[in-house]
């Protein structure tokens, strides 16, 4: 295991905390790379990393509990809750907020804080019928949020903390905030050009806690799944509520579906410098946590391999690209403009190394001389050249899937021209 988490880590590709749990018995428990980098604090089994999104399964089970408290039904429609709510909502229930199928876009609603806080709703048009299509979006969450504040009469954190968190005996949990001194909280970091870079610290506030908003360790996470698929959280119903997938894999807050033949119970998330993944096995009782301080995918594949090695699978240890250096005469040549079917790549030359603009702006490294590979996404890019010796083409490889792009040759960048970020 330890080996699988190594070659990530030697890559600059990984930091943070790695447990793999088995009948609720610890078997793999390690930290890798650095808390704070610039202080020399290393990751330990106790740093508190923020798990982004896959704090909205601890939201799923904050609406359940209250469910089995009579205060409310998940059928019900939101607005019998909030009243505010536009009228395009009139049909929108609790269940669908929890399983992605609202309808409601990805601006719908924006939190203000008070006193007293509150959500503001827009007025627009449902993207789809509720129940009709499954969406992915973070406003679903902040609604829940906001209902568990408005109907338990308690703040979000404060409801976690005494529903959840203390009854389980997660001491080393909570709600994020950019003002409070929190001990052994990690910094967030990003895969720079030429070194780890310090990443801005995101700051969720009121409502917005309940989509991404959570800290914890790897083994108060541990106690979260031995809590939750351990029966001493919710009732067996609820419990079945929140694991049974209605559209695209996804049940309440969590993605429920088979791999290989075994069931998987599994959630990531993503921050800014954090990143988190989590699996859960029921069939072997089996749980793999990964939690990380530097941005990147290599999350998901270390829990992965894991866990395949968990089941006694023969696991590929692929060591990680291996980046060389490449001098400024050869690196000149890819900049330009690259025109994909429904995108655009645009390269330019930053200092020594290459930038690539692509819906985010971020740092390119070499493999080869026509290999290039991003640290932060399962992203690579592999360039061709003509029967000039010029790169007119290049083949975009993300997430197992491949695309051309053509190069737009009547475009001509200067030698060292840089743009700002594509993304405000």
């Amino acid at each position: 295991m330890n080996k699988v988490v190594q070659q990530y880590a030697d890559a600059q590709m990984f930091m943070g905390s790695v447990l793999v749990a088995q009948h609720r018995k610890v078997l793999f428990s390690k930290s890798y790379g650095w808390a704070d980098v610039e202080w020399n604090i290393p990751n330990t089994p106790t740093t508190k990393f923020q798990i982004a999104s896959v704090t909205k399964q601890f939201t799923a089970a904050s609406i359940l509990l209250l469910e089995e408290r009579g205060k409310l039904k998940t059928e019900d429609p939101v607005k019998k809750y909030l009243p505010d709510v536009p009228a395009a909502w009139d049909k929108i229930t609790i269940y669908n907020l929890l399983t992605m199928t609202s309808g409601i876009a990805g601006d719908a609603a924006k939190y203000e804080p008070g006193p007293p806080d509150r959500l503001v709703f827009r007025d627009e048009p449902l993207d789809c019928q509720p129940g009709e299509n499954w969406d992915y979006t973070n406003e679903s969450y902040m609604v829940l949020g906001y209902l568990v504040e408005k109907i338990s009469g308690q703040s979000y954190p404060d409801f976690l903390m005494e529903n959840i968190f203390k009854p389980l005996g997660m001491n080393d949990s909570g709600l994020n905030s950019n003002a409070a001194i929190i001990p052994h909280r990690a910094s967030g970091y990003l895969p720079g050009a030429d070194a780890m870079e310090n990443a801005e610290r995101p700051n969720f506030t009121g409502a917005g806690l309940a989509s991404g908003g959570i800290y914890s360790t790897t083994e108060d996470m541990l106690r979260w799944e031995n809590g939750l698929f351990g029966g001493k959280l919710l009732t067996p119903g609820s419990l079945r509520k929140m694991t049974t997938p209605f559209k695209h894999d996804y049940a309440c807050g969590l993605y429920v579906r088979h791999v290989d033949g075994r069931l998987l119970i599994d959630y990531d998330g993503n921050n800014i410098g954090f990143n988190a993944q989590m699996a859960y096995y029921p069939e072997d009782e089996l749980a793999v946590i990964v939690l990380a301080n530097l941005n990147g995918y290599v999350t998901g594949r270390i829990n992965t391999a894991l866990a395949g090695l968990m089941h006694w699978e023969t696991v590929a240890f692929a060591p990680p690209p291996r980046e060389i250096p490449l001098p400024k005469d050869v690196l000149v040549q890819y900049v330009g403009t690259y025109e994909f079917p429904d995108s655009q790549l645009v390269l330019t030359l930053e200092g020594n190394h290459l930038t690539a603009h692509f819906g985010a702006t971020f740092p390119l490294f070499a493999e080869s001389e026509t290999k290039f590979f991003s640290k932060g996404w399962d992203l690579q890019f592999e360039f061709s050249k003509n029967d000039k010796g010029e790169f007119t083409s290049v083949t975009k490889h993300l997430n197992g899937e491949e695309e051309k792009g053509i190069r737009n040759l009547a475009w001509k960048a200067p030698q060292y021209w840089t743009i700002p970020s594509l993304v405000p």
